[in-house]
């Protein structure tokens, strides 16, 4: 036994409550596994349907094909749009390629895309928090009919070149901390006094549960790992949600990720997960640790969630026949 197994033998792991998929996760792998049922393989995706590497890699398997241009799709092939949206131009793309399309569009993404455009037929100019090139930010931005921008900080706020006096709005990326939102609001605010926009309870649920989970087991040891792709917007927030109680973290995609030297000495590891991230990958996780010497795993107790969300009526449609 190494010196780093030695020194977190007697470690306790922490399992955050509630982490992994959310809701519009599961609805997403759904549509492509479902698809693939109805119409057989192949069946293309329009980007990553989630962002989590292990989840795509298992769907390509079953026969997903994902693509980031509309133009490497065959005419009148299957289609999927992922979960993060997409732009009215992609829409246009996709209907002159005469694609049959499945929208597996996060519902309350569509909710932010719905809420953006009401703005811009009022004739606001609309301003999207979230991170520049980001797939649901780049899908909101391309469904508004007017001027828009995107700010990522504070900093972006004060150098926005929008005159006093111009009618705005604004909607966030689902995905954010709602602690970095609540900062820019505030600055949006300051800087135009006028502006609309929604509350931030219309930031994801998920995100804001699986948040709160972390603030609560941070107090409680000494360091955390975060599963999940270091694309997903929302697991990179979980790590900084981490450090911003004083403790250490790392994101990782998976246990092969994890560095024994990170836990010498540690008395309690906290664990949780992206909503894009399978709770296979946290079990394995879980389980190096324990081959790494940690005593014991415990679950936080947490907040439930029983949010589901229907599927395209296309799929239920088409599954009708079947039962």
């Amino acid at each position: 036994m190494d010196m780093a197994i030695n020194q977190i033998l007697s470690a306790e792991v922490l399992l955050a409550q509630p982490r992994g998929f959310c809701a519009g996760v599961v609805r997403a792998i759904d549509v492509v596994e479902q698809a693939l049922e109805l119409h057989g393989a192949p069946v293309h995706v329009f980007h990553e349907i989630v962002h989590n590497g292990h989840v795509v890699k298992m769907l390509e398997r079953r026969g997903a094909i994902f693509v980031d241009a509309i133009g490497d799709i065959p005419r009148g092939a299957v289609t999927v749009f992922s979960a993060h949206g997409v732009s009215q131009r992609v829409v246009a793309d996709a209907a002159a390629r005469e694609l049959k399309v499945i929208d597996a569009t996060c519902p309350l993404v569509a909710k932010v895309h719905q809420q953006a455009q009401a703005y811009a037929a009022r004739g606001l100019t609309v301003i999207i928090i979230g991170h520049v090139g980001h797939d649901e930010v780049e899908g909101t931005l391309g469904s508004i009919d007017g001027p828009a921008r995107v700010v990522s900080s504070v900093m972006d706020v004060h150098t926005l070149d929008i005159a006093p006096g111009t009618p705005l709005a604004y909607v966030t990326q689902t995905t954010l901390s709602v602690d970095d939102t609540r900062e820019i609001i505030a600055a949006l605010s300051e800087r135009y006094p006028d502006i609309q926009g929604p509350a931030l309870s219309d930031i994801c649920y998920a995100t804001q549960n699986r948040q709160t989970a972390v603030r609560v087991m941070a107090r409680q040891v000494d360091a955390v790992l975060v599963v999940g792709a270091r694309n997903s917007s929302n697991s990179c927030r979980l790590r900084e949600v981490a450090e911003q109680q004083g403790v250490t973290a790392w994101l990782i995609e998976d246990a092969s990720e994890i560095d024994p030297s990170w836990l010498l000495g540690t008395r309690c590891i906290g664990l949780t997960a992206g909503a894009s991230t399978p709770e296979v990958l946290v079990q394995a996780v879980a389980r190096r640790l324990r081959e790494l010497g940690a005593r014991a795993t415990r679950q936080l107790p947490g907040k439930a969630e029983v949010v589901s969300f229907r599927l395209p009526a296309g799929l239920i449609d088409s599954r009708e026949p079947v039962i």
